[in-house]
């Protein structure tokens, strides 16, 4: 079994600061968190940014600026950039980022979906900033638009760049999404294959799926792809420890769930990566370095990125 690789989502766009006083959200917060992430064990890393006024969600290539090289200069980690962003952006602010710091790693949804966060807004008792309500409250009636075209955009101009993708999959149709562009020569392997679960409006966090989702990807890309497993909220750990069983790699932190373990806030992405990687060790499973990663995913390297 190769040697499983560590992801470490920082921030996200998903939960707001008033879910949790540890979510960063400036531009220091945010390169403390990944680089203690990376001290703790992760290989790579997967960054958003956040507007450090009121922490709203934001692509703007200047505030990945003010953490990028700060996070190059301090850890080995591969840097994956989001191009999924923030919900409601349109396909040109989510791929700036990209586009501008050319990343080893960019993360790239495989289809569209309903992604449905407004049951969150129930549990928070009082929100510090007047965006976080209506952001969550929206996606009742929001869908996350990855059309084949918006597809097909983000592979051709990242992959001029020589970024390599982390493919995004929240339900079996984004496999096979994934496998059309395989057969028409747009992507080559290794494939790094988030199988995404939990998410109200993709694949639910039932360990059948799970299996399912692993039996399907074998059949449509055989030798040819890395299998990564996160999971939303509680189910987190139970979900990427099972992944690890089967041999995937795994995500964590705290743009996937904000909680080490049962009604315990985790204080950073740092304690989420340091629970999976004992857990990993008890299981003797090896846990890869950055080095490592950047052989088993093909990646350009770190000296080769725009920032």
């Amino acid at each position: 079994m190769d040697k499983i690789i560590i992801s470490c989502a920082v921030t996200g766009s998903i939960h707001t600061p008033s879910m949790s006083p540890h979510l960063p959200v400036t531009a220091e917060d945010i390169a403390d968190q990944a680089v203690a992430a990376a001290e703790a064990g992760a290989a790579v890393l997967h960054l958003h940014a956040r507007n450090p006024a009121d922490g709203r969600p934001s692509q703007d290539p200047a505030l990945f600026a003010a953490f990028l090289p700060a996070i190059r200069d301090r850890s080995d980690a591969i840097i994956n950039i989001t191009t999924g962003g923030g919900l409601g952006m349109s396909l040109d602010e989510r791929l700036a980022p990209a586009k501008w710091a050319a990343p080893e790693i960019a993360s790239l949804n495989m289809g569209s979906l309903n992604f449905n966060i407004s049951g969150a807004a129930a549990r928070v008792p009082q929100f510090r900033h007047d965006w976080e309500r209506p952001y969550l409250e929206m996606t009742r009636d929001f869908i996350l638009s990855n059309t084949f075209a918006q597809i097909e955009r983000g592979l051709t101009e990242l992959g001029a760049l020589g970024t390599r993708f982390e493919y995004e999959c929240y339900d079996v149709g984004h496999l096979y999404n994934l496998a059309h562009f395989v057969d028409r020569g747009l992507v080559q392997p290794p494939f790094f294959v988030q199988a995404i679960f939990g998410i109200l409006g993709g694949i639910g966090a039932d360990h059948a799926n799970l299996m399912h989702m692993k039996a399907t990807a074998d059949r449509l890309f055989g030798r040819d792809y890395r299998l990564s497993v996160l999971a939303a909220g509680r189910h987190q750990m139970p979900f990427v420890t099972m992944g690890a069983i089967l041999g995937a790699n795994v995500r964590v932190g705290l743009e996937d769930s904000l909680y080490i373990s049962r009604g315990r806030l985790a204080t950073s992405n740092a304690e989420q990566v340091a629970k999976i990687r004992r857990i990993l060790d008890e299981l003797s499973l090896d846990v890869a370095t950055p080095d490592e990663a950047r052989e088993m995913l093909q990646t350009k390297g770190a000296g080769n990125v725009a920032f």
